[in-house]
């Protein structure tokens, strides 16, 4: 729904309501995120395409456990865990079958981070970075694009207002309501799920 329009609900709330649409946008969102998270544990290929796929099924199925109950509880927090749940799951799995005769160097680098079973770390900025852009890119298509215009050069290259209305025809304080509307849209859409 465009801002202009009416109000819509979080993708949060669209969420608990089972909304496909949701749904594709959450996977648009963090699969990047999670395979980050798997490439750090050194999975990839298709064994990070089978962990992806556990930790959505166990959102989907745990969605409702989501809570925000202390200061510093996060969406991208509880995932995190649930794919380290989901790697250490895989790792345990590993080490429970027999190996290739003569072993692997790859074996045995699994056999060793099974054993360590360390926790994600924070990931890096451009990876929060990347989160973020996902973001936008979900809500650039509601606005026109002398809206977007107006909120990108503000917000995101910090040039001056005045400036921004003089090449766009507009008035300084249309930049700043443009700014206004996008940041409350991305709030509504993804804003409880992406801190």
């Amino acid at each position: 729904m465009s801002p202009e329009h009416g109000t819509s609900l979080t993708l949060l709330e669209r969420i608990r309501a089972k909304d496909e649409e949701a749904w594709r946008r959450l996977h648009v969102l963090y699969t990047p995120l999670i395979l980050y998270w798997c490439r750090h544990w050194g999975i990839d290929g298709a064994d990070a395409d089978d962990v992806r796929q556990e930790v959505f099924q166990a959102v989907a199925t745990g969605f409702e456990s989501f809570r925000r109950d202390r200061e510093g509880d996060t969406f991208r927090g509880w995932l995190r865990g649930i794919t380290s749940n989901k790697l250490l799951d895989l790792y345990r799995r590993r080490r429970n079958t027999p190996s290739a005769e003569g072993g692997t160097d790859a074996h045995l680098r699994f056999q060793e981070l099974a054993q360590q079973e360390a926790p994600l770390e924070e990931e890096p900025q451009e990876q929060v970075t990347g989160l973020y852009q996902r973001a936008l890119e979900l809500v650039r298509s509601e606005f026109e694009e002398r809206t977007w215009q107006a909120f990108w050069r503000s917000a995101v290259d910090c040039q001056a207002p005045a400036d921004i209305a003089a090449d766009l025809g507009i008035s300084a304080a249309g930049v700043r309501k443009a700014k206004s509307r996008v940041l409350r849209r991305l709030r509504e859409e993804v804003g409880d799920l992406i801190v």
